[in-house]
């Protein structure tokens, strides 16, 4: 056989080896953000089934407040019921705004405040929180993980090739959120 034939077969062979791995690293890197959008979806369900509760209680104290009880429903229902990752991170950062009036609601009332049943509901839901922040953390790493294997060279070739894009990353946008708390004595 030729020297140049063999050498053009190894550089083919080369060539669709490193096609096959690089679109089986987008599999796999897409199957772990689709899961671990999955395991934040979880958890997030947990919490939308808290936010009723939580609204009850809050009705017996502060009875006037109905406007605000009813925007937390109306975001807790709206995230609960999106569908694709796009919607579900809208109706997200809807329902985190209503839940910090809903505190601040709540706050106005030391009775309720001191209400056992709120108190629990209360240590519920920051523990649910803090299980979303981690999932929340855990998808957005894949996520850049796998924008970055879109955007960066040669992969990008592969990427466009079988059509992989972009995925969001699920960001806080509050702006709530994003000041800063203010303490006074």
């Amino acid at each position: 056989m030729d020297f140049k034939l063999i050498l053009v077969i190894a550089v083919i062979a080369v060539i669709v080896l490193w096609v096959i791995m690089t679109y089986n690293g987008f599999i796999s890197l897409r199957n772990k953000v689709e899961e671990s959008f999955s395991t934040m979806d979880v958890y997030l369900k947990k919490r939308y089934d808290l936010i009723p509760n939580l609204v009850e209680t809050v009705k017996g104290y502060a009875k006037h407040e109905s406007e605000t009880l009813e925007k937390v429903i109306g975001a807790r229902n709206k995230a609960a019921h999106a569908v694709t990752v796009d919607e579900k991170i809208a109706a997200e950062k809807q329902l985190a705004q209503s839940m910090i009036h809903l505190n601040a609601v709540a706050e106005q009332y030391p009775d309720l405040k001191a209400n056992a049943n709120f108190m629990s509901l209360q240590a519920d839901l920051k523990s649910m929180e803090g299980e979303i922040a981690n999932a929340r953390k855990y998808y957005n790493a894949l996520v850049r993980q796998f924008n970055t294997k879109c955007e960066k060279i040669p992969s990008n070739i592969i990427a466009s090739l079988f059509h992989f894009e972009r995925k969001p990353l699920f960001e806080v946008d509050a702006p709530e959120e994003r000041q800063n708390v203010k303490v006074q004595f």
